[in-house]
């Protein structure tokens, strides 16, 4: 992926306590002034930028947990998450010094659990096909050049709908009949484990992949997401003043990997879904508005009647359930043949179908793809990340 162009100015960005610029200036003790100018508009930049970013998701207005917004988050974690590897790189020298060694690995753990949850919602994309061909069988079923429907064409509409209405169902209920074939195929993003890299990968990569190379029937994204949003604290002064200011973007992009992940549970269909996890961010941080509304807003629509007992908060899936739902009612022990008024109402629905359809077809499988470029670039930040951490470590 090439670079990003920052857009930041030589302003100072909120911070807590003094800025990163105030605490650095009383410790500089370098002839070198004009590399550390440089270091501290990086950290700039960046803040500057993950504000942006999240601002512009969360001014996207009803397109927001739409595919479309979904694919446009995990674009915009990929560019942090670049620009977060660049200034990891640029700081190579420091990152290996306490604290900001310990922080780092942190990340890292972090994101090995995010891993896993890439792996769920591979499965939730699969579980969201399942559901599309049924929809297709109804709409195949519907699809007829008469002017009134026929009995047959009612009877084959009415089961591919009863048997979506089961599929969601085990969804909503956790591991249920069609979690379960998907969780035997236990498919990954990862390379089969009997290649010739599970013998001579590295050891941070075989770590990796005795944690997250399937998500077992017993895996739980509740627990997964409470895992990593364990001890996902602000960082001290003296922790931003040891580190240079580092600190603030590690900071920073744990709690980006953390919202997306998130997001991402809240979203697609996985198992053991839960919400209820809280994102400490000082308002002071110029990227914690956006990030905060978007959770919020995300919260109160998941607190809705009609999506309480949802089993993902996609706007398609919404689109989904209501539309299936006032289908069966539409054809539910109807007389043949159908009035004309009752048949117009059920073409209309049939027309609502087809656009969720349509809408499957066109962004699952894009979807699925950012989904693999996202497990595929935290496992090489974390392996990249890791070198400078295990050559300091083998020195000593």
């Amino acid at each position: 992926m090439p670079g990003t162009e920052y857009q930041g100015t030589s302003s100072p960005f909120a911070s807590i306590g003094r800025s990163i610029l105030s605490i650095r200036r009383d410790q500089i003790h370098s002839v070198d002034v004009h590399h550390d100018s440089a270091a501290e508009l990086e950290l700039e930049a960046f803040q500057k930028h993950v504000a942006e970013i999240f601002h512009d998701l969360a001014d996207s207005g009803d397109e927001v947990l739409s595919l479309p917004w979904i694919r446009k988050l995990l674009d915009s974690f990929l560019i942090c998450l670049e620009e977060f590897r660049v200034i990891l790189f640029n700081s190579k020298a420091v990152v290996s010094r306490a604290p900001l060694d310990r922080l780092i690995s942190e990340f890292f753990d972090r994101g090995v659990k995010a891993l896993d949850v890439c792996n769920a919602i591979r499965d939730g994309i699969d579980q969201i096909r399942q559901w599309q061909k049924h929809l297709e069988i109804v709409l195949l079923a519907l699809n007829s050049s008469h002017l009134v429907l026929g009995e047959g064409q009612i009877r084959r509409a009415r089961k591919a709908l009863a048997d979506l209405a089961v599929l969601m169902l085990d969804e909503k209920d956790g591991i249920g009949g069609g979690v379960s074939i998907l969780a035997q195929r236990n498919r990954s993003f990862g390379r089969n484990s009997h290649g010739k890299d599970n013998h001579h990968g590295r050891a941070g990569t075989s770590h990796f992949r005795s944690q997250s190379w399937s998500v077992s029937r017993t895996w739980s994204a509740a627990k997964q997401l409470q895992a990593m949003n364990s001890n996902l604290n602000v960082p001290r002064g003296n922790e931003i003043s040891a580190t240079n200011g580092l600190a603030i973007p590690v900071f920073t992009m744990n709690n980006v990997l953390m919202f997306v992940m998130w997001t991402l549970v809240a979203s697609i269909p996985c198992q053991d879904r839960g919400l209820q996890i809280h994102f400490s961010i000082p308002r002071s941080f110029i990227w914690a508005l956006p990030i905060l509304s978007l959770h919020e807003r995300i919260m109160d629509e998941s607190k809705k009647k009609d999506r309480k007992n949802s089993c993902g908060m996609l706007k398609e899936i919404h689109q989904i359930e209501k539309s299936t739902r006032n289908l069966a009612d539409l054809i539910d022990l109807v007389q043949f043949p159908l009035p004309e008024e009752k048949d117009s109402e059920v073409k209309h629905g049939i027309q609502e179908l087809a656009q969720v359809c349509e809408v499957l077809k066109e962004e699952l499988d894009p979807l699925e793809r950012q989904v693999r470029e996202v497990f595929h670039r935290i496992l090489r930040s974390r392996t990249e990340g890791l070198d400078p951490l295990g050559k300091t470590h083998n020195s000593e």
